[in-house]
């Protein structure tokens, strides 16, 4: 495509059964938002769907993949066990490791999922199916007892996983009482120019070719135009955000899916009367310095040279 961006309406979502599913699963769909098809070189960006009843058989992939919970409850097996995933539970599944997804309630279940990188071309098989465990202590539901159990976000053990809570952009709850965690880096909340971040997934929680993490705007809250040497898709949760990308407006409301490719440029005004929160993934995970690249400090540079537009 010629612009290096992408917007897609909730409203125009259609969710198939994935190709490398067919077969393997039942009652599961993926709205498949961002890919290779779609303008990505790094990322796979999808909202997933999974019917009551539904399940898709144990597996493991070439690539990592992250999660956020976004509606119901469902349970993900992987060697550490079973766990009952509700909303605002997060995690990563690294490269290799098998896991599989099942919804034993009786609502659907939906959650965003990010792959990175994306499957290779061509015929090469990125998706393998395993058998069943054999071993107990690990591997059957629930760890060997047939029941999954919930996140416990304090356990030290729960290396994979976490919770979000929205109060959790709130910088006047940031207090010891009432983190669920032990006071660390991921607890900490990043606030500026009416913009709050706390961090998911990232090499803390086991991720090492993604990121994934919520934004906040408060009313009026406004990041001007930049670009990034990574990709990055935004999933708009709450309010309503006027998005400039490449130079074209659009406004996103709840369900709508965005996304920025390398250099470009991109800025985000929260034009509502309430809070603009949105999930925000990047591929691959930024580099140490020069992540961000301001269009108005390079304006300014060419003006004190004396460049001319």
């Amino acid at each position: 495509m010629s612009l290096r961006h992408l917007v897609a309406l909730a409203a125009d979502a259609r969710y198939e059964v994935p190709a490398e599913f067919d077969g393997h699963s039942r009652g599961h769909t993926r709205w498949s938002v961002v890919g290779p098809d779609l303008g990505s070189v790094h990322m796979g960006f999808g909202i997933c769907a999974l019917a009551p009843d539904g399940a898709v058989d144990r597996h493991l992939h070439s690539f990592e993949e992250s999660f956020f919970v976004l509606e119901g409850e469902v349970v993900i097996e992987t060697p550490e066990g079973a766990f009952r995933l509700v909303v605002g539970d997060y995690g990563v599944v690294p490269v290799g490791v098998p896991h599989a997804w099942r919804n034993d309630g009786d609502t659907p279940a939906r959650w965003a999922e990010m792959l990175a990188p994306q499957g290779r071309s061509g015929d090469a098989v990125d998706t393998f199916f395993v058998a069943e465990p054999t071993t107990p202590a690990g591997w059957a539901p629930g760890g060997g007892s047939g029941e999954p159990r919930l996140l416990d976000v304090r356990d030290p053990r729960c290396r994979s996983f976490g919770h979000f809570e929205p109060h959790h952009m709130d910088p006047d709850q940031q207090t010891q009482d009432k983190l669920a965690l032990s006071a660390s880096m991921r607890t900490a909340l990043l606030v500026y120019s009416g913009i709050s971040v706390k961090m998911m997934v990232d090499s803390d929680l086991g991720a090492f070719l993604q990121t994934m993490f919520m934004v906040q705007y408060v009313p009026g809250g406004f990041a001007g135009a930049h670009d990034h040497p990574f990709e990055e898709a935004y999933l708009i949760l709450e309010g309503e955000v006027e998005a400039v990308l490449d130079g074209q407006v659009h406004r996103l409301g709840p369900g709508d899916v965005a996304f920025a490719g390398v250099a470009s440029t991109h800025e985000f005004r929260n034009v509502g009367d309430g809070v603009v929160r949105w999930l925000e993934t990047q591929a691959p995970q930024p580099p140490g310095r020069h992540s961000y690249r301001f269009a108005r400090d390079w304006n300014h540079l060419g003006q004190e040279l004396g460049h001319q537009h």
